[in-house]
Protein backbone atom coordinates (compact mmCIF):
# COMPACT_ATOMS: atom_id res chain seq x y z
CA UNK A 1 0.00 0.00 0.00
CA UNK A 2 1.49 3.50 -0.78
CA UNK A 3 2.34 5.47 2.24
CA UNK A 4 0.29 8.33 1.78
CA UNK A 5 -2.78 6.06 1.39
CA UNK A 6 -1.51 4.01 4.42
CA UNK A 7 -1.06 7.16 6.74
CA UNK A 8 -4.80 8.43 5.59
CA UNK A 9 -5.96 4.76 6.51
CA UNK A 10 -4.93 5.34 10.03
CA UNK A 11 -5.93 8.45 10.32
CA UNK A 12 -9.57 7.36 9.83
CA UNK A 13 -9.30 4.22 11.72
CA UNK A 14 -8.14 6.31 14.59
CA UNK A 15 -5.09 5.33 15.08
CA UNK A 16 -3.53 8.51 14.69
CA UNK A 17 -5.14 11.18 16.93
CA UNK A 18 -5.06 14.02 15.77
CA UNK A 19 -5.93 16.16 18.05
CA UNK A 20 -2.70 17.53 18.63
CA UNK A 21 -2.58 18.28 14.58
CA UNK A 22 -6.07 20.18 14.59
CA UNK A 23 -4.02 22.22 17.44
CA UNK A 24 -1.16 23.08 15.57
CA UNK A 25 -2.87 23.66 12.61
CA UNK A 26 -5.10 26.23 14.51
CA UNK A 27 -2.27 27.65 16.01
CA UNK A 28 -0.50 28.04 12.67
CA UNK A 29 -3.06 29.72 11.22
CA UNK A 30 -3.73 32.38 14.19
CA UNK A 31 -0.09 33.23 14.26
CA UNK A 32 -0.73 34.27 10.83
CA UNK A 33 -3.16 36.24 10.80
CA UNK A 34 -2.88 37.56 14.55
CA UNK A 35 -6.55 39.34 14.97
CA UNK A 36 -9.53 37.71 15.36
CA UNK A 37 -12.44 40.54 15.15
CA UNK A 38 -10.80 43.60 17.61
CA UNK A 39 -9.26 40.75 19.25
CA UNK A 40 -5.32 41.44 19.00
CA UNK A 41 -3.25 38.29 19.63
CA UNK A 42 0.47 37.92 20.19
CA UNK A 43 2.40 35.02 18.96
CA UNK A 44 3.07 33.86 22.61
CA UNK A 45 -0.24 34.03 24.16
CA UNK A 46 -1.39 31.97 21.09
CA UNK A 47 1.46 29.46 21.39
CA UNK A 48 0.65 28.84 25.19
CA UNK A 49 -2.90 28.44 24.30
CA UNK A 50 -2.17 25.54 21.74
CA UNK A 51 0.45 24.02 24.80
CA UNK A 52 -2.19 24.16 27.43
CA UNK A 53 -4.51 23.13 25.02
CA UNK A 54 -3.16 19.86 24.65
CA UNK A 55 -1.73 19.46 28.03
CA UNK A 56 -5.92 20.02 29.08
CA UNK A 57 -7.42 17.61 26.58
CA UNK A 58 -4.26 15.20 27.84
CA UNK A 59 -2.53 14.57 24.54
CA UNK A 60 0.66 14.74 26.40
CA UNK A 61 0.82 14.46 30.09
CA UNK A 62 2.49 17.18 32.37
CA UNK A 63 6.14 14.78 33.21
CA UNK A 64 6.55 14.39 29.43
CA UNK A 65 5.81 17.99 28.62
CA UNK A 66 7.93 19.07 30.91
CA UNK A 67 10.91 17.06 29.84
CA UNK A 68 10.23 18.01 26.29
CA UNK A 69 11.20 21.79 27.45
CA UNK A 70 15.09 22.00 25.85
CA UNK A 71 16.00 23.98 28.84
CA UNK A 72 19.52 24.84 26.96
CA UNK A 73 17.60 26.85 25.04
CA UNK A 74 15.88 28.71 27.61
CA UNK A 75 18.91 29.14 29.86
CA UNK A 76 20.59 30.36 26.87
CA UNK A 77 18.02 33.23 25.70
CA UNK A 78 17.29 34.07 28.91
CA UNK A 79 20.74 35.09 29.76
CA UNK A 80 21.26 36.75 26.29
CA UNK A 81 18.05 38.95 27.39
CA UNK A 82 19.71 40.10 30.46
CA UNK A 83 23.07 41.24 28.53
CA UNK A 84 20.87 42.95 25.68
CA UNK A 85 18.78 44.52 28.61
CA UNK A 86 21.58 46.13 29.81
CA UNK A 87 23.04 47.31 26.56
CA UNK A 88 19.80 49.29 26.05
CA UNK A 89 19.24 50.66 29.50
CA UNK A 90 23.03 51.76 30.06
CA UNK A 91 23.37 53.34 26.87
CA UNK A 92 26.36 51.17 25.43
CA UNK A 93 24.62 49.85 22.14
CA UNK A 94 24.12 53.95 21.04
CA UNK A 95 27.89 54.20 22.33
CA UNK A 96 28.63 51.19 19.95
CA UNK A 97 26.24 52.74 17.30
CA UNK A 98 28.25 56.28 17.02
CA UNK A 99 31.61 54.04 17.25
CA UNK A 100 30.30 52.05 13.89
CA UNK A 101 28.18 55.01 12.40
CA UNK A 102 29.81 57.74 12.39
CA UNK A 103 32.17 57.07 9.54
CA UNK A 104 28.87 57.01 7.25
CA UNK A 105 29.04 60.11 4.79
CA UNK A 106 25.52 59.32 3.66
CA UNK A 107 22.25 57.19 4.43
CA UNK A 108 23.89 54.90 1.48
CA UNK A 109 26.67 54.18 3.89
CA UNK A 110 24.73 54.14 6.68
CA UNK A 111 22.43 51.61 4.86
CA UNK A 112 25.39 49.61 4.41
CA UNK A 113 26.75 49.80 7.96
CA UNK A 114 23.35 48.69 10.23
CA UNK A 115 23.42 45.62 7.64
CA UNK A 116 26.73 44.45 8.26
CA UNK A 117 27.06 45.83 12.01
CA UNK A 118 23.90 44.40 13.22
CA UNK A 119 23.86 41.09 10.73
CA UNK A 120 27.69 40.68 11.69
CA UNK A 121 26.84 40.55 15.13
CA UNK A 122 23.70 38.35 15.70
CA UNK A 123 25.39 35.73 15.19
CA UNK A 124 26.52 36.05 18.34
CA UNK A 125 24.04 37.86 20.52
CA UNK A 126 20.98 35.82 18.45
CA UNK A 127 18.24 37.49 16.50
CA UNK A 128 16.28 38.16 19.21
CA UNK A 129 18.29 39.81 21.84
CA UNK A 130 19.41 42.21 18.39
CA UNK A 131 15.81 42.61 17.14
CA UNK A 132 14.95 43.65 20.83
CA UNK A 133 18.00 46.44 21.54
CA UNK A 134 18.23 47.78 17.61
CA UNK A 135 14.54 48.44 17.05
CA UNK A 136 14.69 51.84 19.49
CA UNK A 137 18.11 52.47 17.92
CA UNK A 138 16.80 52.52 14.69
CA UNK A 139 14.30 54.74 15.46
CA UNK A 140 15.96 57.18 17.19
CA UNK A 141 18.72 57.07 13.92
CA UNK A 142 15.72 57.60 11.86
CA UNK A 143 14.70 60.58 14.01
CA UNK A 144 17.88 61.85 14.47
CA UNK A 145 18.89 62.41 10.67
CA UNK A 146 15.15 62.57 9.46
CA UNK A 147 14.94 59.52 7.59
CA UNK A 148 11.95 57.39 7.60
CA UNK A 149 11.95 54.51 9.92
CA UNK A 150 9.92 52.45 8.19
CA UNK A 151 13.00 51.10 5.56
CA UNK A 152 15.54 50.89 8.52
CA UNK A 153 13.32 49.41 10.37
CA UNK A 154 12.90 46.21 7.32
CA UNK A 155 16.91 46.47 7.02
CA UNK A 156 17.45 45.97 10.31
CA UNK A 157 14.86 43.01 10.59
CA UNK A 158 16.32 41.36 6.89
CA UNK A 159 20.38 42.00 8.36
CA UNK A 160 19.68 40.58 11.96
CA UNK A 161 17.44 37.39 10.53
CA UNK A 162 19.89 36.83 8.03
CA UNK A 163 23.17 37.43 9.72
CA UNK A 164 21.79 35.15 12.33
CA UNK A 165 22.10 31.72 10.17
CA UNK A 166 26.24 32.49 10.27
CA UNK A 167 26.64 30.81 14.12
CA UNK A 168 24.80 27.86 15.86
CA UNK A 169 24.16 30.68 18.67
CA UNK A 170 22.60 33.11 15.93
CA UNK A 171 19.07 32.08 16.69
CA UNK A 172 16.91 29.38 18.51
CA UNK A 173 16.90 26.92 15.89
CA UNK A 174 20.51 26.67 14.80
CA UNK A 175 21.10 26.57 18.60
CA UNK A 176 18.67 23.55 18.49
CA UNK A 177 20.55 21.79 15.73
CA UNK A 178 24.05 22.62 17.12
CA UNK A 179 22.54 20.96 21.17
CA UNK A 180 21.26 18.30 18.72
CA UNK A 181 23.42 17.12 16.05
CA UNK A 182 26.33 15.86 17.52
CA UNK A 183 28.43 18.00 15.57
CA UNK A 184 31.52 18.45 16.51
CA UNK A 185 32.46 22.34 16.30
CA UNK A 186 29.58 23.44 15.36
CA UNK A 187 31.16 27.10 15.15
CA UNK A 188 33.80 26.28 12.43
CA UNK A 189 31.47 24.18 10.80
CA UNK A 190 28.92 27.08 10.52
CA UNK A 191 31.51 29.37 9.59
CA UNK A 192 32.72 27.11 7.15
CA UNK A 193 29.84 26.60 4.84
CA UNK A 194 27.74 29.87 5.61
CA UNK A 195 30.18 32.63 5.70
CA UNK A 196 30.16 33.24 2.10
CA UNK A 197 26.00 33.15 1.81
CA UNK A 198 25.63 35.25 4.43
CA UNK A 199 27.77 37.70 3.38
CA UNK A 200 26.05 37.53 -0.47
CA UNK A 201 22.43 37.93 1.49
CA UNK A 202 23.19 40.97 3.38
CA UNK A 203 24.71 42.63 0.09
CA UNK A 204 21.45 41.22 -1.35
CA UNK A 205 19.50 43.44 1.15
CA UNK A 206 21.01 46.36 0.77
CA UNK A 207 20.16 45.99 -3.20
CA UNK A 208 15.91 45.27 -2.32
CA UNK A 209 15.74 48.22 -0.16
CA UNK A 210 17.33 50.48 -2.55
CA UNK A 211 14.92 48.98 -5.13
CA UNK A 212 11.97 48.94 -3.27
CA UNK A 213 12.52 52.62 -1.27
CA UNK A 214 14.53 54.60 -3.49
CA UNK A 215 12.38 57.79 -2.96
CA UNK A 216 13.04 57.79 0.51
CA UNK A 217 16.70 57.92 0.50
CA UNK A 218 18.27 61.39 -0.54
CA UNK A 219 21.93 61.60 -0.87
CA UNK A 220 22.24 64.27 1.83
CA UNK A 221 25.56 64.29 4.16
CA UNK A 222 25.30 62.75 7.96
CA UNK A 223 25.79 65.00 10.89
CA UNK A 224 26.69 62.64 13.69
CA UNK A 225 26.69 63.56 17.38
CA UNK A 226 27.53 61.30 19.83
CA UNK A 227 25.33 60.67 22.99
CA UNK A 228 25.85 60.92 26.40
CA UNK A 229 26.04 57.42 28.48
CA UNK A 230 22.98 57.06 30.82
CA UNK A 231 24.68 54.51 33.60
CA UNK A 232 28.37 54.33 33.39
CA UNK A 233 28.92 51.49 35.62
CA UNK A 234 26.46 49.31 34.11
CA UNK A 235 27.95 50.25 30.70
CA UNK A 236 31.60 49.29 31.85
CA UNK A 237 29.45 45.85 32.72
CA UNK A 238 28.03 45.66 29.45
CA UNK A 239 31.22 45.95 27.67
CA UNK A 240 32.60 43.23 29.59
CA UNK A 241 29.78 40.85 28.85
CA UNK A 242 30.18 42.14 24.99
CA UNK A 243 33.99 41.27 24.85
CA UNK A 244 33.21 38.69 27.02
CA UNK A 245 30.91 36.61 24.34
CA UNK A 246 33.70 36.76 21.49
CA UNK A 247 36.24 35.01 24.03
CA UNK A 248 33.55 32.63 25.50
CA UNK A 249 33.07 31.60 21.42
CA UNK A 250 36.86 31.26 21.05
CA UNK A 251 37.20 29.22 23.99
CA UNK A 252 34.78 26.76 23.29
CA UNK A 253 36.01 26.33 19.25
CA UNK A 254 39.76 25.98 20.94
CA UNK A 255 37.88 23.02 23.40
CA UNK A 256 36.78 21.26 20.89
CA UNK A 257 40.06 21.93 18.42
CA UNK A 258 42.45 20.04 21.24
CA UNK A 259 39.79 17.31 21.76
CA UNK A 260 37.75 17.90 24.58
CA UNK A 261 34.47 17.66 22.71
CA UNK A 262 31.14 19.03 24.79
CA UNK A 263 33.11 19.93 27.72
CA UNK A 264 32.55 23.79 27.49
CA UNK A 265 28.98 23.73 26.52
CA UNK A 266 27.10 26.35 24.20
CA UNK A 267 24.76 27.27 27.01
CA UNK A 268 28.11 27.99 29.33
CA UNK A 269 28.62 31.34 26.94
CA UNK A 270 25.49 32.91 27.94
CA UNK A 271 25.28 32.07 31.47
CA UNK A 272 29.15 33.01 32.22
CA UNK A 273 28.60 36.70 29.71
CA UNK A 274 25.47 37.61 32.13
CA UNK A 275 27.13 37.18 35.16
CA UNK A 276 29.35 41.01 35.32
CA UNK A 277 25.38 42.13 34.97
CA UNK A 278 23.84 39.84 37.36
CA UNK A 279 26.56 40.24 40.39
CA UNK A 280 27.94 43.38 39.93
CA UNK A 281 25.02 45.74 38.98
CA UNK A 282 22.88 47.35 41.56
CA UNK A 283 20.04 47.43 38.53
CA UNK A 284 19.88 43.67 38.34
CA UNK A 285 16.41 42.88 38.97
CA UNK A 286 15.04 46.08 37.40
CA UNK A 287 16.98 44.17 34.32
CA UNK A 288 16.31 40.42 34.83
CA UNK A 289 12.48 42.08 35.29
CA UNK A 290 12.48 43.81 31.98
CA UNK A 291 13.46 41.23 29.38
CA UNK A 292 11.47 39.21 26.94
CA UNK A 293 9.63 37.15 28.91
CA UNK A 294 7.48 36.51 26.19
CA UNK A 295 9.53 34.79 23.92
CA UNK A 296 10.36 32.41 26.47
CA UNK A 297 7.16 31.78 26.99
CA UNK A 298 6.87 30.97 23.83
CA UNK A 299 9.46 28.87 23.16
CA UNK A 300 8.57 26.53 25.96
CA UNK A 301 5.37 26.16 24.92
CA UNK A 302 6.39 25.24 21.29
CA UNK A 303 8.34 22.84 22.63
CA UNK A 304 5.92 21.45 24.49
CA UNK A 305 2.93 21.29 21.79
CA UNK A 306 5.67 20.12 19.01
CA UNK A 307 6.33 17.19 21.70
CA UNK A 308 2.60 16.25 21.83
CA UNK A 309 1.98 16.63 18.15
CA UNK A 310 5.62 14.20 17.35
CA UNK A 311 4.10 11.71 19.89
CA UNK A 312 1.13 10.95 16.85
CA UNK A 313 3.45 9.92 14.87
CA UNK A 314 2.41 11.15 11.56
CA UNK A 315 5.06 12.87 10.92
CA UNK A 316 7.31 9.88 11.14
CA UNK A 317 5.00 8.72 8.82
CA UNK A 318 5.00 11.39 6.39
CA UNK A 319 9.12 11.95 6.31
CA UNK A 320 9.77 8.06 6.56
CA UNK A 321 10.05 7.12 2.83
CA UNK A 322 11.51 10.91 1.53
CA UNK A 323 14.66 11.90 0.43
CA UNK A 324 16.15 13.92 3.49
CA UNK A 325 19.24 14.07 1.70
CA UNK A 326 17.72 16.16 -0.73
CA UNK A 327 17.73 20.03 -0.34
CA UNK A 328 14.74 20.16 -2.33
CA UNK A 329 13.28 18.11 0.40
CA UNK A 330 14.96 20.08 3.57
CA UNK A 331 13.56 23.43 1.91
CA UNK A 332 9.61 22.31 1.76
CA UNK A 333 9.92 20.82 5.00
CA UNK A 334 11.72 23.83 6.67
CA UNK A 335 9.00 26.04 5.06
CA UNK A 336 6.05 23.96 6.26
Amino acid sequence: MHSHTLIFYKIINKEVNFISIIVLVIVYILISIRQIGRVRLQSWQIMLGGALTVLITRQISFSQAFNSINFDIIIFLGCMFIVGEAFGRSGYIKHLSFVVFKKAKNINQLLLFIIFSLGLLSPFFINDTMVIVSTPLIIYIAKKHNISAKPLLLTMAFAVTTGSVLSPIGNPQNLLIALNSNMENPFLTFFKYLTIPTLINLFVIFIMIKIFFKEHFKNEPLNHIKDEINDEKLTNLSRISFFLTFILIGIKIFTVLIGLGDVFKITYIAVIACLPIVLFSKRRLEIIKNIDYHTLIFFTSMFVLMESVWNTGIFQNIVKDMDLNSTLTTLSLSVI
